[in-house]
C-alpha cells in the first residue's frame, strides 16, 4: 500500500486485480476425495472440479469440507499444489485456506505458502505472483476457543493481516467456538486494505445484518438454506455465497441467483425451497456419524451420485479422512432423499 492509499482505496484496487472478471458470486470448499489406500484421489479431485467449474468459479481450499481440520501438512500441501493446476485449466480463482486453531500458526501457514507461490510462479512481487497462479488470497479463523475476547482476536488477527496479503476472514463458530463481532470486523476492515472478503456460516448473520458495506469488504454466507433470500439482488445483505452444498448443487445455487437477478422471483423461492428441504433431510442423515464433519459427510454421500448416476447405491461408498467408509444405509437413503426432491442427477460426471 503506499502512503497515499487508503485501506479502502487499495481494497478496490486488490479486487479488481485479483478478480478483473469481478468477484464470483459462487464460491465451494470442494471435497477431499481419497483412493482405497487413503492417498489423495487426484484424478477424482479433478473430476469433481471439472464438474463445478460452469457455475462454480471460486474456490477454498483446504476449506472445512474439504477436511481443512484434519489434514496433515503433507497432505494439504499435496492438495493445493494439484488445485492450482486445475483453477489454470479451469479458469477459477483460488482462496488457500489457513485453517488453524492457533493464529500464529495460521500466520506461519501462509508465509511459508507464499514462498512456495513465488517459486511456482518465478515472479518477485507478491502480487504478481498470487494474480499469475489465480491465488485470490489466504482465509484464517479466529483462534479457538470459547473464552477468547474481541480484543485478543484483534492482536492475532491484526498480525496475520499485517503480512500484507489478501486475506479472507472466516466465521465459523461451529469450529472456534466463537464469534467476531460487527464492530471487531469493521476495526479491522477500516485498518487493513488486504482485508478483501469476510465468509459468516454461523447462521445468525449479525455481520452482514449491520447494513454497513465495510468499507468494499465482499461479504459471503457459508450457512445452508433458505438460500433466495441472503443475496443483494434479491433484496438479502451478502454479495454471494461459500457453501458446502455448492460441490453438488452448484447449478442449482447459480441458477437461484440468475432468477433474482433477473427478477425471476418465484422459480428463485421454488428450488431454494427444495434445496432447503433436501439439506435438512442429509443433516439428520449423517448427523450420527463418528467420522469426519457434517458438511464433508453430507457432501460425499451426494456427489456419490453425481459422480456415479441414479445407480450409486452399487458402487462402493466413499472413504473418509478417518480411513473408514461412509456406511451403506446412509447412500442408501441419500439416493431415496435425491429422488424425492427431483434433486437426483440423469447420470454420473465419472460414466
Amino acid at each position: 500500500m503506499t502512503a497515499s492509499e487508503s485501506p479502502a482505496t487499495r481494497r478496490k484496487r486488490l479486487l479488481a486485480d485479483l478478480f478483473p472478471e469481478g468477484v464470483p458470486g459462487l464460491w465451494c470448499p470442494p471435497l477431499t476425495h481419497y483412493d482405497a489406500e487413503g492417498a489423495i484421489d487426484r484424478q477424482r479431485v479433478a473430476a469433481q472440479l471439472e464438474f463445478m467449474s460452469p457455475w462454480v468459479k471460486g474456490l477454498l481450499v483446504p476449506g472445512s469440507t474439504g477436511d481443512g481440520w484434519e489434514l496433515s501438512a503433507s497432505e494439504a500441501r499435496e492438495l493445493v499444489e494439484l488445485v492450482l493446476g486445475e483453477v489454470q485449466r479451469l479458469k477459477l480463482r483460488l482462496l488457500i485456506g489457513a485453517l488453524r486453531p492457533v493464529a500464529a500458526d495460521a500466520r506461519r501457514v501462509i508465509a511459508e505458502t507464499r514462498g512456495f507461490l513465488q517459486d511456482r510462479a518465478e515472479a518477485e512481487a507478491v502480487e504478481e505472483c498470487l494474480v499469475q497462479t489465480r491465488v485470490c488470497g489466504f482465509a484464517v479463523c479466529p483462534p479457538r476457543g470459547r473464552l477468547v475476547t474481541q480484543l485478543e482476536m484483534d492482536a492475532a488477527l491484526s498480525d496475520v493481516l499485517s503480512l500484507g496479503l489478501p486475506t479472507a476472514m472466516y466465521q465459523i463458530p461451529q469450529v472456534t467456538e466463537n464469534v467476531m463481532r460487527p464492530e471487531l470486523v469493521a476495526s479491522l476492515a477500516r485498518r487493513f486494505g488486504n482485508f478483501i472478503l469476510f465468509k459468516d456460516s454461523s447462521g445468525a448473520d449479525d455481520v452482514a445484518k449491520t447494513g454497513h458495506d465495510f468499507d468494499g469488504l465482499f461479504l459471503v454466507r457459508g450457512a445452508e438454506g433458505n438460500y433466495a433470500q441472503w443475496l443483494k439482488t434479491g433484496g438479502g445483505v451478502y454479495h454471494g455465497l461459500l457453501l458446502s452444498t455448492a460441490n453438488c448443487f452448484g447449478r442449482q445455487l447459480h441458477q437461484i441467483s440468475e432468477n433474482l437477478s433477473t427478477g425471476r422471483l418465484t422459480e428463485a423461492k421454488e428450488m431454494s425451497e427444495r434445496l432447503t428441504g433436501f439439506i435438512k433431510e442429509m443433516s439428520r442423515l449423517v448427523r450420527g456419524i463418528p467420522d469426519g464433519n457434517q458438511f464433508a459427510n453430507a457432501g460425499k454421500a451426494v456427489d456419490h451420485f453425481h459422480a456415479h448416476g441414479p445407480s450409486a447405491s452399487q458402487v462402493p461408498p466413499p472413504r473418509l479422512h478417518s480411513g473408514r467408509s461412509l456406511p451403506v444405509e446412509v447412500i442408501r437413503a441419500t439416493g431415496e432423499a435425491l429422488a424425492r426432491h427431483r434433486l437426483m442427477p440423469a447420470k454420473g460426471y465419472l460414466e
